[in-house]
């Protein structure tokens, strides 16, 4: 798994709106909360991506975005993402191709990949490595906080 300090890999996918989603169209222009989870529509993760979208407005005022990550195709994303009201990009991952990239992966199994979260910097940099498969809102919790640094308003 990456590890804070090392560059985050560009991925180029889509997302479940059937846009093309590029990491590198935000270097120099926006921090990135890019987080893995297993699959839609199963409790935990319905429950992350809800925390996630009810924290966008908090992310954007500190000048980050969210995207989630997995495995699903582009059509169950969509579906997710209506479901739930969703407004930020689910990029499909459907050969595993950007979980292996970032090391989360796993070999076989119900749930193909870890829950991880990954705060990258505006210069492409990962800031805070976040992996906790059942402590949902350590996530977005940590994620806000490494953000909040990187904008200077740690006390806040």
């Amino acid at each position: 798994m990456l590890k804070k300090g090392d560059r985050a890999p560009d991925f180029e996918a889509l997302t479940g709106d059937g846009r093309n989603f590029r990491l590198r169209d935000y270097l120099g222009r926006r921090h990135v909360v890019l987080y893995f989870f297993p699959r839609d529509f199963t409790p935990g993760c319905t429950k992350e991506a809800c925390s996630f979208r009810d924290h966008r407005a908090e992310v954007a005022r500190l000048d980050g975005e969210i995207v989630g990550v997995s495995l699903d195709p582009v059509e169950r994303h969509a579906a997710f993402a209506e479901k739930y009201r969703l407004t930020f990009p689910l990029v499909s991952d459907a050969d595993a191709r950007i979980a292996q990239k970032y090391g989360v992966a796993r070999l076989g199994g119900w749930l193909p990949t870890k829950r991880v979260t990954f705060v990258i910097d505006k210069d492409g940099v990962i800031q805070e490595v976040i992996h906790s498969e059942f402590g949902i809102d350590i996530h977005i919790d940590r994620a806000l906080a490494t953000l909040r640094r990187l904008q200077g308003e740690e006390s806040k």
